[in-house]
């Protein structure tokens, strides 16, 4: 007995021990947990700084020259908005239509060097975005030729589409003398994409705002001064837009890029069908996307009291297009620093940025659907004095707002595909999404269950809805190991 209580007591005493033990041990796992948690969290808030500040220093310049690009094109409405409700609805058709139309061809065919010049920057190629900047004029200026015929026949082609005859009569006339901006987009589109890669975005926004400046006194030149109505102000375009090309081109030509220019070279028109191939691939991608707009304009011109319904969608197209600076300016950012990750083969680094850039967009976007749905009623009345067009523009807000939010985060989506280079796959989405979906759902909205403009607008949001959803479901899918060996394997077959 006296061995068995002795050998409790002991028993106790061990047990009494081992408690500060476990306190110690436990305490000091707790620190060592701590410490893992706080090194771990740290240093992801860190990669999220320094890939924040890479890609500001890309989207902030690019805002502010896309806000500046497309305010040449919203001041200039704004303009001939005073002139009367046909001059606002024609000059809308012209530039938002016709104009968008090519524009968005141009446009996607340009990003193709988002794929090949951000790549070959991340590979340290430099010489070779020179000769991509060339092989794109070429491609481009030759397309923009092909393309004349839709500005010589802008008026029977809207009368075919259901336009009223004065519309279509004076938006063929404003069209004919934007044919030199048409020409400017082949060398401008280019070189901005080009500048982009390179990470020379500031010298871009320098230019687009000191031409923004002197858009407005042209145009109150032109318009009020002088009196030369909506023909001047289409001239006022083709000035501001061939300033930009010629001053961003004496920057590249005279020593602002010694790395990457070596001067005009006939390698330029070398491997231009591979080039064509994926140009045209980037371009169907975009312009698809683009003209899905430009034709939810043409669709609400075949309703009743089609002048204040385009006048009205032509504004909330404009403010939306606007807003796009923001979130194109992100596809921009996205498609180089994936297509410089990639190139330089480092596909976990291309991941982290298509995530940080998501995130990033979509906060903004929120923001701005917020500032949409307080300022609702009075989003027009920089474009116009009508009422009708004011209050019209104030019903469709909560379409807009909701276009903006999708609108947050599916740039960023298409600029992780142009920087991969899945040009040709987004095309197929987009074709199906937009035509196959959008349109036809807009259509009967818009006529059969009689919504009208509100309808056709909802088709729109429908189709970009399903095509932001794929984009997603594609890029938590990626293998981005891989995409980086196929950048690797295109850039040593570009050497």
């Amino acid at each position: 007995m006296e061995n068995c209580e002795s050998g409790d007591v002991g028993d106790e005493r061990r047990e009494e021990m081992k408690v500060p033990l476990l306190k110690e041990y436990s305490s000091s796992k707790e620190i060592e947990l701590k410490n893992d948690y706080n090194q771990i969290h740290g240093g992801l808030r860190r990669r999220v700084w320094i890939e924040s500040k890479k890609l500001w220093r890309i989207v902030g310049p690019t805002i502010f020259t896309r806000i500046a690009s497309y305010s040449l094109n919203i001041i200039t409405q704004s303009f001939a908005g005073s002139l009367g409700n046909l001059e606002l609805a024609s000059i809308s058709l012209s530039i938002t239509v016709i104009l968008g139309f090519n524009f968005g061809l141009l446009l996607g065919m340009a990003s193709a060097l988002e794929t090949l010049c951000g790549q070959a920057y991340g590979a340290k190629q430099y010489r070779m975005l020179g000769i991509y900047l060339q092989r794109s004029w070429v491609v481009l200026f030759l397309c923009a030729i092909l393309l004349l015929p839709v500005y010589i026949f802008t008026s029977p082609i809207l009368k075919l589409l259901g336009q009223p005859d004065d519309l279509a009569e004076q938006s063929g006339l404003v069209t004919i003398w934007l044919i030199p901006v048409h020409f400017a987009f082949a060398f401008q589109l280019p070189l901005q994409r080009y500048l982009q890669c390179q990470h020379k975005t500031p010298i871009t926004a320098y230019v687009s705002w000191f031409v923004l400046a002197f858009h407005i006194f042209v145009n109150w030149l032109f318009i009020y001064k002088l009196g030369f109505g909506i023909i001047g102000a289409a001239v006022t375009m083709n000035i501001s837009w061939w300033i930009i090309v010629l001053v961003l081109c004496w920057y590249v030509v005279c020593g602002g890029c010694p790395e990457t220019w070596t001067g005009f070279s006939t390698e330029a028109f070398s491997g231009l069908w591979e080039f064509f191939k994926l140009s045209a691939a980037s371009g169907v991608m975009l312009c698809l996307e683009n003209w899905y707009y430009r034709i939810l304009i043409l669709m609400t011109g075949n309703l009743n009291n089609a002048t204040i319904a385009v006048s009205a969608l032509a504004v909330c197209m404009s403010i939306n297009a606007w807003e796009m600076s923001i979130p194109f300016a992100f596809f921009a950012a996205t498609g180089v620093r994936v297509a410089n990750e990639l190139g330089a083969g480092n596909g976990k680094a291309a991941k982290f940025a298509s995530i940080v850039s998501a995130i990033t967009s979509l906060i903004v976007g929120l923001c701005i659907c917020v500032l949409i749905l307080i300022l609702h009623g009075k989003l027009a009345t920089i474009f116009t004095s009508s009422n009708i067009v004011i209050e019209e523009v104030d019903n469709l807000a909560i379409l807009l707002a909701i276009t903006i939010f999708l609108n947050s985060i599916q740039p960023v989506l298409s600029g992780i595909a142009v920087g991969s280079g899945w040009q040709a796959s987004v095309a197929y989405i987009n074709i199906g999404c937009y035509y196959i979906v959008g349109l036809p759902l807009g259509a009967v909205l818009g006529w059969v269950f009689h919504l009208g403009v509100q309808g056709i607008w909802s088709g729109m949001i429908g189709g970009t809805a399903i095509q932001t959803l794929i984009l997603l479901i594609i890029t938590i899918r990626c293998d981005w190991d891989m995409q980086a060996e196929k950048a690797s394997l295109r850039m040593t077959a570009k050497k």
